[in-house]
C-alpha cells in the first residue's frame, strides 16, 4: 500500500515477482511488445492489470481523464499511435501516483523523465519529446488496443522491466504465473548444477564439437 492507502504494484506482486522474460518464456499465451517500448528511466519496472486507453497522437486530454477513470493498482496502457509528443509528464505522474495508479505503458512520447525517475513512477514509452500537446479529444477507455504491436485488453496482465514489456491475457494469467513458478524452481536447480561443474551443453543436450566431429569422421 502507498501512503494514500492505495495499492502500489511497482514491486511486482501482480506478477509474483517474475520478470517479463520469465513470464514470456513460461507461457504460450504471452505477447512481447516491440522493443521500441523502453523504460523512461533506468530501473523502471511495473506489473498489474491493464487499463486501456485509446488517444490521439499529439493530444493528451484522454490521459487526464484516464487518471480519473483507472482503478487503483492498474497500469495505464495507452495507444497514441507512437506519436512523438510529450503526452505524459511530471504533472500527470503526480496525479496518477496520488490515485494509486501503478504505472504507464504508452505507445507514444513522454517528457520529464528525470522527474519521474526521482519520484519512482514507472513509465515505458516509445520515445521522449518536449513537444507539447493539444487537449481536444476525450479518448476511449477499455476494449482492445495495440501497444508496441501487441493487442491489449483492459484486465490483461502487463509486466514491464529492463528486458521489455509482456502482455498476458486475463483468462490465462493464473496459468502463466503458475508456469513461471515452476520454471523458476527448475532454473534454480539448473543453476546449482552449473555451479557444481555441469556445462550448459550437457544440461541442455546441445550439439557438442566432439560429438559432431566423431559423427563426421576423419
Amino acid at each position: 500500500m502507498d501512503d494514500c492507502g492505495r495499492v502500489d504494484d511497482r514491486q511486482g506482486t501482480a506478477a509474483r515477482g517474475h520478470s517479463a522474460a520469465t513470464l514470456y518464456e513460461a507461457s504460450t499465451h504471452s505477447l512481447a511488445c516491440s522493443a521500441s517500448l523502453q523504460p523512461a528511466w533506468p530501473g523502471a519496472e511495473v506489473s498489474g492489470r491493464a487499463f486501456t486507453v485509446r488517444g490521439r497522437g499529439g493530444d493528451n486530454l484522454a490521459l487526464h481523464h484516464a487518471v480519473l477513470q483507472a482503478p487503483s493498482g492498474t497500469v495505464l496502457t495507452v495507444d497514441v499511435q507512437g506519436a512523438e509528443y510529450g503526452h505524459w509528464g511530471e504533472v500527470l505522474a503526480v496525479a496518477a501516483r496520488t490515485r494509486g495508479i501503478a504505472g504507464l505503458i504508452i505507445d507514444g512520447g513522454v517528457r520529464d523523465t528525470e522527474a519521474m525517475s526521482q519520484m519512482g513512477f514507472p513509465v515505458f514509452s516509445s520515445g521522449t519529446s518536449v513537444v507539447g500537446t493539444r487537449k481536444d479529444w476525450f479518448g476511449q477507455f477499455g476494449g482492445t488496443i495495440r501497444v508496441g504491436g501487441a493487442a491489449v485488453r483492459s484486465g490483461d496482465l502487463v509486466v514491464a522491466d529492463a528486458d521489455g514489456v509482456v502482455i498476458i491475457s486475463a483468462e490465462h494469467a493464473r496459468e502463466a504465473l503458475e508456469s513461471a513458478d515452476e520454471r523458476v524452481a527448475k532454473e534454480a536447480a539448473f543453476m546449482d548444477q552449473l555451479r557444481n561443474g555441469a556445462t550448459t551443453v550437457d544440461l541442455l543436450d546441445l550439439p557438442s564439437i566432439e560429438r559432431t566431429q566423431s559423427q563426421s569422421g576423419p
